[in-house]
């Protein structure tokens, strides 16, 4: 398969191996209720690592609205890469420039660890959006292609983000965006239907039209029907030529015997079989890659609904929440427990969508959102999720987290405000790629995971011992156990009997 190369992808390839853990402190202050929702403050290459032991294989839908790249635009997305090559092209800031490849290089190497990391938190039947325009359509189709793999690949939308052509348009008006969808496992994801009420009686033809309508198509598919009045009907072609049905005949003879068919004749004197879809019908087919614009609205109602919760316009084009709210009740209308993320945050639209959602269909989906820039993450998302909920009676809050220091610092130590909790959900996930359930823990007792068991000794710094007092703390098993503590005084022996493997604080916890 062909893949797509710059300037800087050997540094980015491997790069999310490279961010060091961060741990996530909640800020109460700024939180809303008691809820699992969640908004993070902080670099969102970052924030996704620090949310990789907790939520690792746990997503359902994720929606991201990357920098589009126009050129116009100023994006910082912090990425220090220790490459001297990578950090010529990765700046704090894009700023506008001329077209040309560096700025495709920078916003290819800021984009790769982030979708590589999205991924890994994606369940298996997730599903993955990505807004995006024509200046990097093509580039992240490729990069998605070698991330997610091409067969994963579910639709690129269309959505008609404006309605007027604007003053300055000349030859072409560019009224679209895309949103490009990819599944974790494509056998596995699957999306609601579009369903249609028919607000008249209407008919449709019954002898198949375009692609696969000849005979040898089909050939069981081409047999005879009654018509009182014309007696046997075949499916023929305008051109003289057998065609072929589109249901079975036990099917049409069915509809036949409930009145639901009509033959008329033609100019060229065939007989045509139309079925009549009553008024109230309801259809169900595959859901369109044009998405309609009367359901998820345009960047022009996105403008409205912000003004209409804080007064003033406060973002440029920003995304309607209807349009979300579409996207994720695609893959997520059959499960109202789902988790949304969005690491692209922004004003929080996502975080509405979701809380809409739930009011709409009684649902308890959950949302994720970062936010990298100060003021956006501490006076425009939560605000918004705020002021959204006074203003439509949503009942969820959220709980706000800022990223702490690094778990390990400079010289390799566990960082001292590293409780532990966190440090036992670290270690159960370098452990085992699996995400710790909370109420497994008890005391030293982390988890189990294939007939292994393991154990943390961690209170004050430099003060946790393995020794024989700690034995009877074990369960009475015969799995593997692995305890972590900075020091160990059994011997050998006693290792052996109570099949204990040691590893010792900080030098051999895993570096995720």
């Amino acid at each position: 398969m062909p893949t797509l190369n710059w300037i800087g992808k050997d540094a980015v390839v491997n790069h999310d191996k490279e961010v060091p853990f961060r741990l996530l402190k909640k800020i109460k202050s700024a939180s809303s209720g008691n809820s699992k929702n969640l908004i993070v403050h902080g670099d969102n290459l970052e924030a996704l690592k620090a949310l990789m032991p907790y939520y690792t294989g746990k997503i359902k839908c994720i929606y991201i609205d990357p920098p589009y790249n126009t050129g116009n635009e100023g994006w910082a997305y912090n990425d220090k890469v220790n490459s001297p090559k990578i950090k010529k092209w990765l700046g704090k800031v894009v700023k506008g420039e001329s077209e040309d490849l560096c700025r495709h290089d920078k916003w290819l190497c800021m984009m790769y660890p982030r979708l590589k990391m999205l991924r890994e938190l994606m369940r298996e039947d997730g599903v993955i959006f990505i807004s995006i325009d024509d200046n990097e359509v093509e580039h992240l189709k490729l990069l998605m292609d070698e991330i997610f793999g091409r067969n994963n690949h579910v639709e690129t939308f269309i959505w008609k983000s404006r309605l007027g052509k604007g003053a300055t348009a000349t030859k072409t008006a560019k009224l679209h965006e895309y949103i490009i969808a990819f599944a974790k496992n494509y056998q596995l994801f699957d999306f609601k239907t579009d369903k249609r009420v028919s607000d008249r009686a209407t008919k449709e033809r019954l002898r198949q039209w375009g692609q696969g309508d000849k005979r040898e198509d089909r050939p069981t598919m081409y047999y005879p029907i009654f018509s009182e009045k014309f007696g046997e009907i075949y499916p023929k072609k305008p051109d003289g030529t057998d065609g072929r049905w589109r249901a079975s005949k036990a099917k049409i003879n069915k509809l036949i015997e409930d009145g639901l068919v009509v033959f008329e004749k033609q100019t060229d004197g065939r007989i045509e079989a139309y079925r009549i879809i009553p008024e109230g019908n309801e259809t169900n087919t595959a859901y369109s890659s044009i998405l309609d614009s009367d359901v998820v609205k345009t960047t022009a109602h996105g403008s409205k609904e912000l003004k209409a919760l804080f007064g003033k316009q406060i973002f440029d084009y920003p995304k309607p929440s209807t349009l979300i709210k579409e996207l994720i009740s695609l893959n997520t209308y059959n499960d109202k427990e789902a988790i949304i993320l969005d690491s692209f945050a922004g004003s929080g639209t996502t975080g509405q969508a979701t809380l809409a959602l739930n009011q709409e269909d009684g649902g308890n989906r959950r949302f994720i959102l970062i936010e990298m820039e100060d003021n956006v993450a501490k006076n425009i998302t939560p605000n918004r999720i705020k002021l959204a909920s006074k203003e439509h009676g949503y009942k969820a809050g959220f709980e706000y987290c800022e990223l702490s220091k690094p778990l390990f610092d400079e010289a390799g130590q566990i960082e001292e405000t590293c409780d532990f909790d966190q440090f036992a959900t670290y270690i159960y996930f370098t452990e085992t790629q699996t995400n710790l359930d909370p109420n497994t823990v008890a005391h030293n007792f982390i988890g189990e995971y294939a007939e292994t068991e393991y154990y943390l000794l961690y209170t004050k710094k430099g003060t946790n011992v393995l020794n024989k007092a700690f034995l009877s703390k074990l369960k009475k098993t015969p799995n593997a156990k692995v305890i972590y503590a900075d020091r160990c005084l059994l011997d050998d022996e006693t290792m052996e009997k109570y099949n204990i493997s040691f590893k010792q604080i900080p030098y051999e916890v895993k570096v995720y």
